[in-house]
């Protein structure tokens, strides 16, 4: 599910300079544009989390994904922006609904499990995303609705196979979570959990931007063409497949927010280098920019890679409030987060492109120095809930 949910998402970047020019936009207007969806996120996010509550994850997850792939067949016929605006106003509310719900049934099986698997899950989705911007990048000589109506079919038969494998609502741990659940106000949300949206908005943006703005970096900075656009971003996530597989045999000795810490740094160290050291390149020789740009943001995405999954992990811990609850709120604040960031980036964009990409960069560092001091109150919180809530459930028995 989570591979599906990447290869949907990503496979307009290749023709993202195409629809700019279709839908007859600038890129602060695009800038706005996409920002503006944003705010079809909102509405999910006030009820997805009672929903898992009472009716479990999967038909939840199920529908959205349907309604995904819907949105994704129509956005090669928008004519315009405002027709633009009002697909992915819609497509970002099933997304969100999705999102929350994918990763809550995540979170609760990884402590059923009791290891740490979120990695896996999110490197699904990564490797979802490479696959769909490689292939779309071949794919450019095909017919815009052709290409992407093809894909939704596929995606849609997908979606629906591999929903049907999901846990079911009576064992998926949704209500052993409720139970713990208790009512607390948005004003009396602990502190923590808007320590994490922060880290969760930093360490997410810079994944955000590739998937907005890389096609536009490589046409109008490095000056590669429609078919070589997408490389720098499927080389990135590729490297985001590699660091989150490589959660799971890491977190056997450090913490995954000592990951994210490291990753972090480094990778927004390497970010910035990309950013300056790959166009200056290119001005001599075009094949060999683009390959020190492809190095530098590959190992960049190394670093990128636990940072979601790391935050996530952390917001399944916090005393008094089930998991849905936390990804709700922290989704809900990222959301008005992200927003502005959209505007600012399209803004950043319109006056230098490599200016722009210098914002992910230094969220990619601040997220780094957030896990700093998650690591430890995360280590304190996960002993807590993991010993407050003891199994007294009825124990589920299968039978061959």
């Amino acid at each position: 599910m989570f591979f599906v949910q990447g290869f949907s998402s990503t496979v307009i970047v290749p023709r993202i300079p195409e629809l700019v020019k279709q839908v007859d936009a600038n890129l602060v207007t695009w800038g706005t544009t996409i920002g503006l969806a944003g705010l079809g996120s909102l509405l999910p996010l006030m009820f997805t989390n009672r929903l898992v509550a009472r009716f479990g994850t999967r038909p939840i997850i199920r529908i959205a994904a349907a309604l995904i792939a819907v949105c994704l067949a129509a956005i090669p016929w928008s004519t315009s922006i405002w027709m633009y605006l009002v697909i992915q106003v819609f497509q970002v509310m099933v997304f969100s609904a999705y999102n929350i719900s994918i990763n809550s049934a995540s979170v609760m099986l990884q402590k059923k499990m009791k290891r740490t698997i979120v990695g896996s899950m999110h490197a699904g989705w990564s490797i979802g995303a490479a696959s769909s911007a490689a292939i779309s990048g071949l794919m450019v000589g095909l017919p815009f609705k052709l290409h992407i109506g093809a894909v939704a079919i596929l995606c849609f038969v997908a979606f629906q196979l591999a929903g049907r494998k999901l846990l079911e609502p009576s064992v998926d741990g949704h209500k052993s979570e409720t139970a713990r659940q208790e009512k607390v106000s948005w004003l009396k949300t602990p502190k923590f959990v808007w320590l994490l949206t922060l880290g969760l908005f930093c360490g997410v943006w810079p994944e955000i931007v590739m998937i907005d703005w890389s096609a536009l970096f490589s046409k109008n900075v490095m000056n590669l063409e429609p078919a070589m656009s997408a490389l720098p971003y499927t080389v990135f996530t590729g490297a985001m497949i590699i660091g989150r597989i490589s959660i799971d045999r890491i977190t056997k000795k450090f913490h995954i927010s000592e990951m994210s810490k490291w990753g972090g740094i480094a990778g927004s160290i390497l970010l910035f280098a990309g950013i300056i050291v790959g166009p200056l390149v290119a001005t001599v020789d075009a094949t060999l920019g683009l390959v020190v740009l492809c190095v530098f943001w590959g190992l960049a995405g190394l670093g990128v890679g636990p940072q979601v999954p790391s935050f996530f992990t952390a917001g399944g811990y916090v005393m008094g409030l089930s998991t849905a609850q936390v990804l709700s709120r922290m989704s809900m604040v990222n959301t008005f987060i992200m927003l502005s960031a959209k505007f600012f980036m399209g803004a950043l964009a319109q006056f230098d492109m490599q200016v722009a990409f210098m914002f992910p960069a230094t969220t990619l560092m601040v997220a780094g120095i957030i896990s700093a001091f998650v690591v430890k109150k995360a280590k304190s919180n996960e002993k807590e809930v993991l010993t407050a809530f003891p199994p007294t459930a009825p124990i589920v028995i299968v039978e061959k």
